[in-house]
């Protein structure tokens, strides 16, 4: 399936990387598990900031709720200390607890202080949805197991995008969403940093999405003979990684532009819909050991250096969200509902374009 930019959809004026991914921040990986069999269609999403142990070298993180209507876990200890100590785990509402513990046991495997000669750990599972159409949420379908396998295939580089992982069973503007990414560089006094964003959709009705500045979805709607939703329902999870130093505070600043992606693709954020971002930094790693001097000394962009990173998660975000849906494949699920995808109307889409 074609991305954003394989029809000509130029999204902002920023440079992507190499990828145009979130993996184009150094040291990130990305595993998924997809579960897809008839009224089955949900899976696993897995992100590890960097190649080590989270627990012991933990990054500057930071949470931005626009709407709370989500079951997500681990946030209030990030707010309180500013710190990401475990990989994050997207999948569905219902399986949350199951991806909690696998990542507890994940990291319990990892480092065995864990609960002896130290704290716990605070595990970060994130959430949409997908039992609203496609998928046999009831069912429980997601296991350890798979969690467990999202985690350890975890690779650097490119990775699969659309109906897969986390996003195979997801909705977004009446059409298949799902798992997209995008990334772009900032020059900052002569030096490239990257900032990459990847989002789970599953929010929006279809007459009002809008793609790079134009409202595509009447027409849509037509083409399709669909009445849209009454309101919307949903959620999105953006997650927002960067290699620029900045601190968490920056970061809550940096999480909060995400919501202006979101808003150019349409969505309003609706009282019944979970959207939320979740931002953080490789630039520098936090010891969870105090050290023999306990003062850390760490660089921090000025603030208003800030401005090209947050026109990055901008410009980022919108292209995930368009990505995440022409990647996915048109999808049959639960009772033979289906959803087809946004690619399917390259026509109507043809010139689109900032």
């Amino acid at each position: 399936m074609p991305s954003a930019r394989d029809l000509g959809i130029q999204i902002g004026s920023l440079p992507s990387g190499a990828l145009n991914a979130i993996t184009d921040v150094e040291g990130l990986s990305v595993g998924q598990v997809t579960l897809s069999d008839g009224s089955v269609q949900t899976g696993v999403t897995a992100i590890l900031p960097h190649g080590g142990s989270l627990f012991r070298e933990k990054l500057p993180a930071a949470v931005q709720v626009f709407n709370g209507f989500g079951k997500s876990i681990g946030f209030v200890q990030i707010e309180e200390l500013g710190t990401l100590e475990s990989p994050l785990v997207l999948t569905n509402t219902l399986s949350v607890g199951t991806a909690s513990e696998a990542l507890v046991r994940y990291l319990l495997a990892q480092n065995p202080e864990i609960g002896t000669t130290t704290g716990t750990v605070n595990p970060v599972v994130l959430e949409c949805n997908d039992g609203a159409w496609l998928n046999d949420i009831r069912g429980l379908h997601v296991t350890a197991a798979h969690v467990e396998e999202a985690l350890k295939s975890a690779t650097p580089g490119p990775f699969a995008q659309g109906a897969v992982g986390a996003g195979t069973g997801m909705s977004a503007y009446g059409l298949k969403g799902g798992i997209g990414s995008a990334s772009r560089v900032v020059s900052l006094a002569g030096r490239d940093v990257v900032l990459g964003a990847l989002v789970l959709s599953n929010m929006g009705r279809l007459s009002d999405l809008t793609v790079a500045g134009r409202q595509l979805g009447p027409a849509i709607a037509k083409d399709l003979k669909k009445r849209d939703a009454t309101r919307e329902q949903g959620s999105i999870i953006v997650i927002l990684a960067t290699d620029a130093p900045v601190s968490d505070r920056q970061l809550r600043r940096i999480a909060s532009r995400a919501g202006a992606g979101i808003a150019r693709t349409g969505s309003h954020f609706g009282s019944g819909s979970g959207d939320i971002a979740l931002a953080f930094s490789t630039a520098a790693k936090i010891p969870h050991a105090k050290p023999m001097d306990p003062v850390l000394q760490r660089w921090q962009l000025h603030e208003d250096a800030l401005d090209p990173l947050f026109r990055a998660v901008i410009e980022s975000t919108e292209e995930a969200i368009l990505n995440s849906m022409l990647y996915a494949v048109p999808t049959v699920g639960r009772d033979g509902r289906s959803r087809a995808s946004l690619a399917d109307f390259a026509d109507l889409l043809a010139g689109a374009g900032t």
